[in-house]
């Protein structure tokens, strides 16, 4: 069992700078597989870009995507977490700010991002959320092994409709 963030962390977070566009951010999103970025300024976090937060604060306000910047739609001051706070201390600002995520800063700096999936794969690794958190989004786990249940699994559903 992890007792702190920084054993359960992931190091490092993928970054745009505040004036990138709400394009290259979502651009970013898709080559890395995510869908949130910080915002930050050298080391110093400025705020979290969801994907969510383009599609609700800028496109669907009709706000061109290529002209609006990621620091003006992001949420800005986003709760954070030391490395060394204890996971419990992390998992329960999570449940009390409802998010998933939180950058991990030390001394002022950026160190890591660490997520529900984490602190779930840590602390409950034949959970749902931990066996979710570990597939690489086609149903296969990123450690090689078979998604609970079998390969059957893997099969995209197959819709009635």
């Amino acid at each position: 069992m992890a007792d702190v963030v920084r054993e359960v962390m992931t190091p490092g977070a993928v970054m745009v700078p505040p004036d990138a566009s709400l394009v290259e951010a979502a651009q970013l999103m898709r080559a890395q597989g995510i869908g949130d970025v910080l915002v930050a300024s050298g080391q110093h976090v400025l705020g979290v870009l969801t994907d969510r937060d383009i599609t609700l604060r800028a496109v669907a306000e009709g706000s061109d995507p290529l002209t609006v910047s990621a620091r003006a739609v992001c949420t800005p001051n986003p709760v954070v977490v030391g490395p060394e706070d204890l996971v419990t201390v992390a998992a329960g600002l999570m449940r009390e700010h409802a998010i998933r995520r939180l950058p991990v800063v030390e001394d002022g700096r950026l160190v890591g991002v660490v997520s529900m999936g984490d602190i779930a794969v840590a602390e409950e690794p034949g959970s749902t959320l931990a066996e979710v958190s570990r597939a690489d989004g086609h149903g296969r786990r990123r450690d090689g092994g078979q998604p609970r249940g079998g390969p059957d699994l893997a099969e995209p559903p197959t819709r009635g409709w």
